[in-house]
């Protein structure tokens, strides 16, 4: 081999062995970075981190400026959605407030156009609010978007609610005393028609009304339904110096109140053909019930008529004095303690039951089972039912009706007679009844040897009192029927009228409507019932008020501890007749199981004892005129809480509606106990 002189190059092997080459070998050439050069730098993770870091915080920003154009997008999204909701609302409100003003007009035409506008403006909000509506589950705006769907969709129904209630009343508009002369058959008759016939014709009409109550109803209930998912509690207490949450608690009451009373009147309305014997003639037997001497079941039970019903044309029969009745009755069944110890008078020589007393339980059908067997063996006859009205319906109906003449007696009215500061027609009913003087009674026979004048038959004014009330009532003109309408049912309503029906399922029909005076024994939150019994025989119920406080303190676990404060007044002094020292037993109903801890106020205490399913706490005070009486009671629930404190209140029939306050934690409810009343507040 010839050598050219040039050097050959190096090759480099790569060895597994540490710090080794092959330089030594000939036979393979090196190749690769010569033996020389240096080792190359391996980076450090800092320098990795610091070369990186410039394209880290530009990933960083864009980021960022994603969520920020991401937020300004959801802004301006919301506030141009904000702003169409707001047009759509003003328009709404627009509507609503003519709605309100044509509903006072009373003009049917009016309201159903009202009803249709503003129907078309909700629409438009609702499909306004589904811009909104799906950010429900975001949190805190989310529930007031979630509030807001949930008012949408009631205001609906209820609108739906108010379309078939006019259309329904149509036939009676003249009756409730609307405007509607296009479209109604009793306008377009002559304005001759007694109120006899038109009762006559609503009761005829009824089985085509029984659909339509349905149809309101399943509106009504939906109504209830969104209502009762609003939360008060998420809203001011007061704004701008106006209530805001106790408005809406109290909105979600009456929708409450309004379904329960819907509901309920359907089997109330079905009944009415047989109250009024329509298919054959019904006999009743009238209790007058004195509420300013009050009783368990509204008043002492003064007076009693027989009054016969065909095809709802009202025939009285007789009338008469209870005393006169328990002349003829032979008392076998021993009274309750109490009124042997505190009425005295005919209980000293025995201690058994007068007929006149027998109204002792606080549920007016159990206070009728025993009352209609004395009656029966007085000489009363077979009845179908007891209806008992107390003196605040004579005055609602005198109210209506204007001043009257009952024929031997004069004229009634209900001016106020300045010699009680009360209605002059409850005046002169007590100035004949209760003239004053002495009831002298044979110790040896329990006949009565003396009286005042008047004492055998001082009620002899009720029957043609109430006799020419009806008469007048039936043939009212025109122009005053809706007043007799609104008064009849606010009696009823306020349990100034009472029925009890021998038929059970008419029975069921007017307790489940409130009329019946019936104690709720089927409530499972918390439920009070307060009953007093005047058992002195003075009208001092006609000067005295109460007013009830409940302090309800929810423990940690749940667990209740309630207070309930009566506080009893007497503005009046007394005369010596009407106004007088109140002897009053009052019973306390509550949830049966709660345990008495402490109470105040009773001059004498009965131990606690169970009665209509419920626990009694009971005593006797006696309260003064310019007095002022206070009791209190404080028991623990036998059950506990959670979430919602649900409480009942059942008001006693015969008074007036007295001031009724509820403190649950920070909430505090103020109202007066008209009707029978649920409140259902978040714990």
């Amino acid at each position: 081999m010839q050598d050219s002189g040039a050097p050959l190059p190096k090759i480099v092997l790569e060895d597994d062995s540490v710090g080794k080459t092959s330089d030594d070998s000939i036979l393979i050439p090196k190749m690769g970075v010569p033996v020389d050069d240096p080792p190359a730098k391996v980076p450090t993770l800092k320098e990795v981190t610091q070369k990186d870091l410039p394209n880290k915080r530009g990933r960083s920003g864009m980021i960022l400026l994603g969520v920020l154009g991401l937020v300004v997008l959801f802004l301006v999204y919301n506030l141009i959605a904000g702003l169409f909701v707001y047009q759509k609302s003003l328009k709404l409100v627009s509507d609503v407030r003519t709605l309100y003003t044509d509903a006072n007009s009373q003009d049917l035409g009016k309201i159903k156009t009202g009803i249709d506008n503003t129907k078309n403006s909700l629409s438009g909000v609702a499909t306004v609010y589904k811009l909104i509506g799906w950010e429900k589950f975001l949190p805190f705006a989310g529930g007031y978007i979630s509030d807001a769907g949930h008012a949408i969709k009631a205001g609906q129904a209820g609108l739906n609610a108010g379309e078939t209630v006019l259309t329904t009343i149509q036939p009676y508009s003249d009756l409730l005393g609307f405007k509607d002369s296009s479209s109604n058959v009793l306008a377009a008759k002559t304005g001759a028609q007694t109120t006899q016939d038109r009762i006559t014709f609503v009761v005829s009409t009824i089985p085509s009304l029984l659909p339509k109550i349905d149809e309101i109803s399943t509106e009504v209930k939906t109504v209830q339904d969104e209502v009762s998912q609003i939360n008060p509690d998420r809203y001011p207490e007061n704004f701008k110096g106006k209530p805001v949450r106790s408005e809406i608690q109290s909105g979600q009451d009456l929708v409450s109140e309004v379904a329960t009373f819907i509901v309920n009147g359907k089997p109330f309305i079905q009944s009415a053909p047989y109250l009024l014997g329509m298919d054959a003639p019904r006999t009743y037997f009238v209790l007058f019930q004195n509420d300013k001497e009050l009783r368990p079941t509204g008043g002492f039970m003064t007076a009693y008529a027989i009054m016969k019903v065909d095809k709802a044309k009202f025939t009285p029969v007789l009338s008469g004095d209870i005393y006169s009745l328990d002349a003829v009755y032979k008392p076998s069944i021993p009274a309750p303690a109490p009124i042997v110890t505190y009425i005295k008078g005919p209980y000293v020589l025995s201690p058994n039951w007068r007929l006149r007393d027998m109204n002792w339980s606080p549920d007016f059908a159990t206070s009728m089972q025993t009352l209609i067997p004395a009656a029966q063996q007085a000489g009363i006859g077979k009845i179908d039912g007891v209806i008992a009205v107390d003196t605040q319906l004579l005055v609602n109906l005198l109210n209506v009706t204007g001043p009257i003449g009952v024929p031997g007696f004069g004229n009634f009215s209900t001016a106020i007679n300045s010699q009680c500061n009360c209605a002059d027609v409850i005046y002169q009913l007590e100035s004949f009844a209760d003239i004053e003087g002495a009831v002298i009674w044979s110790p040896t026979t329990g006949k009565i040897i003396s009286a005042p004048p008047n004492y055998n038959n001082r009620k002899a004014i009720i029957g043609p009192l109430m006799n020419s009330i009806m008469a007048n009532a039936l043939g009212l003109p025109k122009n005053k029927l809706s007043g007799l309408v609104q008064a009849v049912f606010t009696s009823l309503i306020q349990k100034h009228v009472l029925f009890y029906m021998l038929d059970q399922n008419t029975e069921t029909a007017v307790s489940d409507f409130g009329v019946g005076g019936r104690i709720n024994q089927d409530f499972q939150g918390d439920y009070l019932a307060v009953n007093d019994a005047n058992l002195g025989g003075r009208k001092s119920n006609l000067y005295a008020y109460e007013q009830v406080e409940q302090d309800i303190n929810v423990a940690g676990d749940g667990s209740v501890t309630k207070t309930v404060t009566i506080t009893y007044q007497n503005p009046q002094s007394q005369d010596g007749w009407l106004n007088s020292v109140l002897p009053n037993w009052v019973r306390v109903y509550v949830p049966s199981g709660s345990q008495l801890i402490s109470s105040s106020g009773l001059e004498a205490k009965q131990d606690p004892y169970t009665d209509l399913g419920k626990t009694v706490f009971a005593g006797f005070f006696q309260l003064r005129p310019q007095g002022v009486s206070k009791v209190t009671f404080e028991y623990k629930l036998p059950f506990k809480v959670s979430k919602e404190y649900d409480l009942l209140m059942q008001k006693q029939p015969g008074t007036d509606g007295f001031l009724y306050t509820v403190n649950v934690g920070k909430n505090s409810q103020e109202f007066y106990l008209k009707t029978d009343k649920e409140l259902k507040i978040a714990i």
